[in-house]
C-alpha cells in the first residue's frame, strides 16, 4: 500500500478488489458502498492493513471461530448462535433460559428470567493465553442495575460504581461452585459478567445468576467438567421451599444457596437460627434434587447450540517434571513438612524450591537467563503489559502462600519453564502432606485429625472500647472490638427496592499482609475479606438482643493479627467474648470451625474412606479437597459455608464432617469459658446512655418543630447528644450522662403532655396581653388562654389592671377544646368571698374554722382556699366543703424541687375523685 503525494490520500492498489456488490447498503446513504477503500468517502483504508505484518511469529494460539459452533439465523451474520429457548422447572415454577437473542458476539451468552426478574450473563476468553500459573484466570463481576427495579441510585452519582458489599457477596457465589469445575491447564483469562436487568422484588437474582453463569460456562468454548447451577431453599413451618419469594424468606428458619452439578454438591451457604445438622441435611438432599433436574435440561440445551470446548488450548507441565522434583525434593521435602511452625517450614519450602531449580538448571533442563520460558511465544505488540497490574484471585486460603505469578514470555524454546517447575514442586508438596495425614496419621503440627489447636482468649485489652478481646487459636488471632451508637451509627443499604434498610449489627473484617508476615497493599477492603465478614456477622446474628431490649447500634472489627488457617471462625469466637465484654446481653456463646479432608485416601495408604480433619491449618486448606466452616453452638448451627476442591462431595461425607464439627464447637466454648481475663458483661462507662420514651404520635412534630428548630433547642439546653423521634411515638435520647437525660426527658415530657380538665399548674408565666386576656406557658412550649374574666373574682376593665407580661401566676385547667386549645382559669384558684362569709357566721369551735388572714413578722400572708367538692356528675354538694391553707407564691415552696432542681416550673395535678391528693412528677404522656 502506497501514499499518493499528489492527493495525501492512501493509496490501494486495485480498489475493486475490496468491493462487494452483494454488500448490504449503509440504510441512511444509500449510493455508499461502505467499501474501507472508497476514495470520494474514505480518506483511510482499512486501518488493520497498516499494522505490521508479523513474520516468523508462531504459538498465537489465535482463538478461531468454530463453524459447527451454531446455526446463523435469518439474515444474520455467519458463525452467529440460533436463537433458542426452553422452560426448566425449578421448585413451584419455571424459569426461561434463552441464548442466541443478545450478546451474539461473546463465547456465549444467556438471559434466565424468573417471574419479573431477569438476569443477563456473559462468558468471554481472552484471544491469547496468558502465562501459566497456579490459579484458573476467572473473574466475575456481578451488577444490579437500579433501573431494573424502576429507579436511580439515591447518591450523587447516578451512574452505577465499585461494585456495593452485597454484590461483592454474589460474584463470590458465582465464582466459587464454577472453579472446582475449570480444567487445569487452561490458561485464557475467562470473565464471567452478569447484570441484573429486571428485578419484581419477589424472585431473588443471586441464586438465579448461579445459575445463568453455569448455564453460559456449558454454553461456551471454555473447558470444564460439569454444568453448574444453584438454587436457595428456605424453610416455612416444617416445609422446605425451593427458590422461595421475598416474602416466604420473611417467616423462613433458613436461608441455605446451594450449588453443585447433577451428581455433587460444590458450594453451600447458609443462615439459619439454631437448626441441628439433620434438618441442614435435608435442606441440602432438597437442593441437590433441584440442582440435578436443571442440569439435565442444560445438558440438552448445550447438546444443541453449546459451541465446542477448547481442549486443544490445554497445557500442562510434562509428566517427566513430576519425577524429576520428586527424585530430586523428596526426602527434604518429608523433613519440611514435619516442621510444626508455619513461618519456618514456609521458609524451608521456599528454600528446597529454590534447590530443585538450581540443580535442574544446572543439568541444563532450565535456563539461568531465561528462567521463565515456553515453547511459545506472543507478538510483540503484546509484549509490553502493565506491571503495576495486581492479580486479585477469589480464594480461601488464609495461608498466606504467595501465587505464582505469570510473566512475560521469552523467545528462546527450553526443556521446562521455571513456571511449570513451580506448579509442579507445589503439586508434589501437596502430595506429600496428604500422604504424611493419610498414612502417618499426623498432621503438620502432630496433631490427629480430630484434635483441635490449643486455644487462649483474653477479654478487657483496650480500656476505651466498649468491649474487646483476642482469641487465639494455634497460629490464628482474632483482635475483636465491639462500638455501641445511637440510630445514627446504623450502616444504611442502598437496595433495588426503593426501601431504606439500615442495620443495625454489622461485622467488618480486615486481613492485612503482616498478619501472614508479609509485605503488600493495604487499601479497600477485598472481595475475600467483605465475604469473611458476612459469615462472621450473620452467625452471631442470632443471639443479639431484640432492638426493643437493647436499642444500641452494634459494630464489631476483626482484625487478623495472625493468620495459619480458619480466620473468619476466629473472628466468630473473638467477636462472641467482645460482645459479651461489651455488655451486650447475648443469647447464648456462639463458636466457630473450619474442617477438612482428603477425598481419596487409598492413593496414599488409606482405605478409601474421605478422612475429615477437625481445625484445619492454611496448607491444609490449600492442600485440601474440602473447606467447611459451621458456626453455632452445643444445641444448633447458625450459620455454615462449604467450598470443594474436586468435582465435589456427597452427603454421607457431609454428614460425617457436621457431626465431626459439633464436637469441636463443644471443646471451643469450653475452652473459651476458661477465658484468662473473662468478659465484663456490664455496659462501659464510655458507651452512649439511651433513653427510650412514648408520646403521643400526634405530638411527635411537637418534638421537631419548625424545621427542627425544637429537637436542636432540647438538644443544645439539655446537653445531649441527639434525639431521635419515630413516627409511632417511640422517642430515643443519647447522651454520656444521665443528668442531661434527665433534662431532655423533662423538656420533651412537659412538651408532649396530654393536660386533663381539672390540672392545676403553678408558677407559670404571662407570656403575651391581648384585649380578651393573657397567654399563659404551663409547660415549655405549651400555652393557654386565661380570659380576662377568670383572671380575677372582680370586674376588670383591662388584663393589665391585674398582671403584667413576665409574672408568675397558679392557673386551672377548665376547658379543651375541639381543636385542642386550652383555656385556663386564675379566678378559680383565689380564695371564695361567699365561702369565707359562710366561715365566718359557724360557731368558733368547728374543726373547718381558720383564720382568714394572718400576717406573719416578713409580712407575707396567708389565704384560706375553700374548694367545694364535687361528685362523678360535676354536681357541687350543697352544705360540705373542703379547705386547704396554702401559703402564697412567694413563700410557697416549691414541690418538685427534687426533680426538676433548676426547672422555675412545677407541673401538678389533682386527682378529679379526691381533692386531697396531690400527685407531683410527670404530667400525664398519651
Amino acid at each position: 500500500m502506497l501514499a499518493n503525494p499528489d492527493s495525501g490520500r492512501l493509496h490501494c492498489p486495485n480498489p475493486s478488489q475490496f468491493l462487494n456488490p452483494n454488500r448490504p447498503k449503509c440504510f441512511r446513504f444509500p449510493n455508499c458502498p461502505r467499501s474501507p477503500c472508497f476514495p470520494s468517502k474514505s480518506k483511510f483504508c482499512n486501518l488493520s492493513l497498516l499494522l505490521p505484518r508479523q513474520t516468523g511469529k508462531k504459538g498465537l494460539a489465535i482463538r478461531a471461530l468454530s463453524e459447527s459452533g451454531g446455526v446463523s439465523t435469518s439474515g444474520g451474520p455467519q458463525g452467529y448462535p440460533q436463537p433458542y429457548s426452553v422452560k426448566i422447572p425449578v421448585g413451584d415454577r419455571h424459569i426461561l433460559v434463552e441464548t442466541g437473542h443478545i450478546g451474539r458476539q461473546a463465547s456465549a451468552s444467556v438471559t434466565v428470567t424468573d417471574g419479573e426478574t431477569i438476569i443477563y450473563t456473559s462468558v468471554c476468553l481472552a484471544d491469547t493465553p496468558s502465562e501459566p500459573s497456579d490459579f484458573f484466570p476467572l473473574s466475575v463481576h456481578y451488577q444490579e442495575r437500579f433501573s431494573a427495579a424502576g429507579r436511580t441510585s439515591g447518591g450523587f452519582f447516578k451512574r452505577e460504581g465499585r461494585a456495593k458489599d452485597h454484590e461483592v457477596l454474589i460474584c463470590r457465589l458465582i465464582d466459587r461452585p464454577l472453579r472446582p469445575t475449570m480444567l487445569n491447564g487452561f490458561y485464557h483469562e475467562t470473565q464471567i459478567l452478569s447484570w441484573v436487568l429486571s428485578y419484581d422484588g419477589l424472585h431473588s437474582p443471586d441464586s438465579l445468576a448461579v445459575t445463568a453463569a453455569g448455564i453460559a460456562v456449558a454454553l461456551s468454548e471454555v473447558p470444564n467438567s460439569k454444568t453448574v447451577a444453584g438454587v436457595r431453599i428456605g424453610l416455612v413451618g416444617d416445609k422446605f421451599i425451593v427458590n422461595p419469594t421475598t416474602k416466604e424468606m420473611e417467616d423462613s428458619e433458613l436461608d441455605l444457596l446451594v450449588a453443585g452439578t447433577d451428581n455433587a454438591i460444590l458450594m453451600i451457604e447458609g443462615y439459619c437460627d439454631f437448626l441441628t445438622e439433620e434438618k441442614l441435611l435435608q435442606a441440602v438432599e432438597v437442593g441437590q434434587d433441584a440442582i440435578q433436574a436443571i442440569c439435565n435440561e442444560v445438558e440438552a440445551l448445550v447438546k444443541k447450540c453449546g459451541k465446542p470446548k477448547m481442549l486443544d488450548a490445554i497445557k500442562l507441565p510434562p509428566p517427566e517434571l513430576y519425577n524429576h522434583v520428586e527424585e530430586i525434593a523428596g526426602d527434604e521435602l518429608i523433613r519440611a513438612l514435619q516442621i510444626k511452625d508455619k513461618i519456618p517450614r514456609r521458609k524451608a519450602l521456599l528454600s528446597l524450591e529454590g534447590e530443585v531449580l538450581t540443580i535442574l538448571t544446572e543439568k541444563g533442563y532450565v535456563s539461568k537467563d531465561a528462567a521463565l520460558v515456553g515453547s511459545e511465544t506472543i507478538p510483540d505488540i503484546f509484549e509490553d503489559e502493565e506491571e503495576d497490574e495486581e492479580v486479585v484471585v477469589d480464594g480461601e486460603v488464609d495461608e498466606g502462600d504467595v501465587h505464582i505469578k505469570p510473566s512475560s514470555r521469552k523467545s528462546t524454546p527450553l526443556f521446562f519453564s521455571e513456571v511449570d517447575v513451580k506448579l509442579v514442586f507445589k503439586e508434589v508438596t501437596s502430595k506429600f502432606l496428604r500422604r504424611r495425614i493419610v498414612e502417618g496419621g499426623r498432621r503438620s503440627d502432630g496433631r490427629t485429625p480430630y484434635e483441635i489447636r490449643p486455644i487462649n482468649s483474653k477479654c478487657g485489652l483496650l480500656p476505651r472500647a466498649h468491649g474487646s478481646a483476642l482469641f487465639t487459636r494455634g497460629e490464628t488471632q482474632s483482635l475483636a472490638v465491639v462500638t455501641l451508637g445511637d440510630k445514627q451509627m446504623a450502616q444504611r443499604v442502598d437496595n433495588l427496592v426503593d426501601v431504606d434498610e439500615w442495620k443495625r449489627f454489622y461485622l467488618q473484617y480486615t486481613f492485612p499482609p503482616s498478619c501472614v508476615g508479609e509485605v503488600g497493599r493495604n487499601g479497600a477492603p477485598s472481595r475475600r475479606e467483605i465475604g469473611h465478614g458476612m459469615l462472621a456477622e450473620r452467625a452471631l446474628e442470632p443471639i443479639l438482643p431484640s432492638e426493643d431490649d437493647f436499642p444500641y447500634t452494634i459494630r464489631v472489627e476483626s482484625t487478623i493479627t495472625e493468620s495459619n488457617g480458619s480466620s473468619s471462625m476466629a473472628s466468630v469466637c473473638g467477636g462472641c467474648l467482645a460482645l459479651q465484654d461489651a455488655g451486650v446481653p447475648i443469647k447464648s456463646s456462639i463458636v466457630g470451625i473450619a474442617m477438612g479432608m482428603v477425598l481419596e485416601t487409598e492413593e496414599f495408604g488409606g482405605n478409601g474412606a474421605p478422612l475429615i480433619l477437625s481445625d484445619i491449618t492454611g496448607s491444609e486448606d490449600a492442600s485440601g479437597d474440602m473447606d467447611f466452616k459451621v458456626a453455632g453452638n452445643e444445641d444448633g448451627v447458625t450459620a455454615f459455608q462449604m467450598d470443594i476442591k474436586v468435582s465435589g462431595i456427597t452427603l454421607p461425607v457431609m454428614r460425617e464432617a457436621l457431626l465431626q464439627a459439633k464436637d469441636g464447637r463443644k471443646h471451643i466454648i469450653a475452652e473459651m469459658l476458661k477465658c484468662s481475663s473473662p468478659p465484663s458483661r456490664s455496659l462501659s462507662k464510655y458507651a452512649p446512655l439511651i433513653h427510650i420514651m412514648k408520646v403521643n404520635p400526634e405530638k411527635v412534630n411537637l418534638i421537631i418543630g419548625s424545621g427542627g428548630k425544637k429537637v436542636k433547642s432540647i438538644i443544645e439546653e439539655s446537653g445531649v447528644d441527639t434525639i431521635d423521634t419515630q413516627e409511632d411515638g417511640i422517642v430515643r435520647i443519647t447522651s454520656r450522662d444521665l443528668s442531661s437525660i434527665e433534662k431532655a426527658k423533662a423538656i420533651i415530657t412537659n412538651l408532649t403532655m396530654v393536660p386533663s380538665v381539672g390540672d392545676i399548674f403553678r408558677n407559670c408565666e404571662i407570656k403575651s396581653i391581648v384585649p380578651y386576656g393573657v397567654f399563659v406557658e404551663i409547660a415549655p412550649g405549651r400555652e393557654g388562654l386565661c380570659h380576662i374574666s377568670e383572671l380575677s373574682s372582680e370586674w376588670l376593665a383591662k388584663a393589665e389592671d391585674a398582671v403584667k407580661v413576665g409574672e408568675h401566676i397558679d392557673v386551672k385547667l377548665i376547658e379543651v377544646n375541639e381543636k385542642g386549645q386550652l383555656r385556663l382559669s386564675r379566678k378559680a384558684l383565689l380564695p371564695d368571698t361567699d365561702a369565707e362569709n359562710a366561715s365566718s357566721k359557724q360557731p368558733t369551735g368547728d374543726s373547718n374554722d381558720v383564720a382568714s388572714q394572718e400576717t406573719s413578722d416578713k409580712g407575707s400572708t396567708k389565704e384560706i382556699i375553700s374548694t367545694p367538692k364535687r361528685d362523678l356528675a360535676g354536681e357541687l354538694p350543697q352544705k360540705k366543703f373542703i379547705r386547704r391553707l396554702v401559703s402564697a407564691a412567694k413563700d410557697r415552696p416549691n414541690i418538685n424541687e427534687d426533680k426538676t432542681k433548676k426547672s422555675s416550673k412545677v407541673v401538678s395535678s389533682v386527682s378529679s375523685k379526691d381533692e386531697n391528693t396531690l400527685v407531683n412528677g410527670e404530667a400525664n404522656i398519651g
